[in-house]
This record gives structure tokens, sequence and C-alpha cells, in this order.
């Protein structure tokens, strides 16, 4: 700007300019924080997805708790011993006894054994799944009563149902044959802090 058409601008609205400038570079400054802040995962959004710490010593043998990682429901069923025999008599009837075709997880190494009930090697009284069918992803229901009952067969062993289109699993979580469920209840990653302490979603070779 020359200088006789600097001396033109009235100095007060000049002040005025040079203000709104200002405020509007700030607005500007704090809009785009903003933004970009929307886009930065909140502490919250990071814990939903980190390991979970339980504590299962409050399970007794038969019994079921329900946990949360991820957002999804987690179980711990203490099996007794009368549970996982039957596992013996459910082989031949589930689709994938040796849970060969993994839904969204692979079956970890050190749940996998010759009796195939998919429990934690030196725990194997404990199953540890991810309760959501893998059809159309409902939660099934507990059966743990053998037996007949709507349903289900006049055979029943004890197991889960799914509500939404009947598939049925056993106490293994293995999806038995002929059912809309393609895959057995997923297994996630964990390990054990002591008998009475799991941590979900991570294990010796670290987080999921």
């Amino acid at each position: 700007m020359s200088e006789s058409i600097e001396k033109q601008v009235d100095p007060a609205r000049r002040g005025l300019l040079v203000a709104t400038c200002a405020v509007g570079g700030v607005a500007g400054l704090a809009t785009a924080g903003a933004f970009v802040s929307t886009f930065q995962p909140s502490e919250r959004a990071k814990a939903a997805g980190a390991p979970v710490e339980i504590d299962i010593s409050g399970i007794k043998p038969g019994e079921m708790q329900v946990y949360e990682w991820r957002g999804k429901p987690v179980w711990v069923l203490k099996r007794t011993p009368e549970q996982l025999a039957t596992l013996k008599e459910t082989a031949s009837e589930v689709a994938d006894p040796e849970s060969l075709k993994p839904y969204t997880m692979d079956l970890p190494d050190y749940c996998k054994n010759a009796a195939n009930n998919r429990g934690h090697a030196g725990h194997e009284a404990n199953l540890v799944v991810v309760g959501i069918c893998p059809h159309l992803g409902c939660s099934p229901s507990q059966k743990f009563t053998p037996g007949p009952q709507p349903s289900l067969p006049d055979n029943w062993d004890g197991g889960f149902l799914c509500p939404c289109h009947g598939s049925t699993f056993d106490l293994a979580g293995r999806v038995f044959k002929n059912k809309p469920a393609p895959n057995n209840l997923d297994v996630p990653r964990y390990m054990y802090l002591s008998d009475t302490k799991i941590v979900i979603g991570k294990d010796e070779k670290g987080d999921a």
C-alpha cells in the first residue's frame, strides 16, 4: 500500500480490520484443532481394544460368568468332570470337532489337546469363548441342564442354544452338524496370571 493511500485509511477502521483478521485467525486455528482432535482416539477408545484382566475365583463348578472385551461378551465356564465327559459323546455330532475351521480367531495352540475340550493347557476345566454366534452375530443362551427341552434334542448333554436361528453348541463351544452357524465359537487369546486370574486379549506372544 502506498504512503498516500495509507494516510487515507481511517486509523480506527485499520484497527478494526487488524482485530478482525486476528480473531479470524484464532478461530480458524481453534476450528482446525477441534477438527484434528476428532480423529485422535480417545482414552476410552484405546482401552476398548486393550487386554482385560478378570478374576474367576467366584465361579463355582458348573457355573459361567460373562465379561466384556473389545465390546464383545466373553464367557468363562468352569466345567465339572461330568460336563467334560460329555465332550467325548458330542465329538461325533459336532461339525468341526478339532476346530480346524476358525470363525474370526485361530484356536490358540495352548487350547489344542487330544480331548478337544478347547481348554487352556493346565486349566482344561475352564472354557473361555467369545459368546457370539458365527451365523448372524446373536448371543447364544446357556442350556446346561441335560435332557429333553424345547428347541433341543432328547439326548441333549448340555451346551448353548442360539435363540435367533437355532444353532446349538456343546460344552466346548463347538457347533453341532446341520446348523445355520458355519463355525465353532471363537476362543480368544488369553493367559493365566494365577489359578484365579486371567488376561483376555493377551498371551505369551503379546497382545491379540
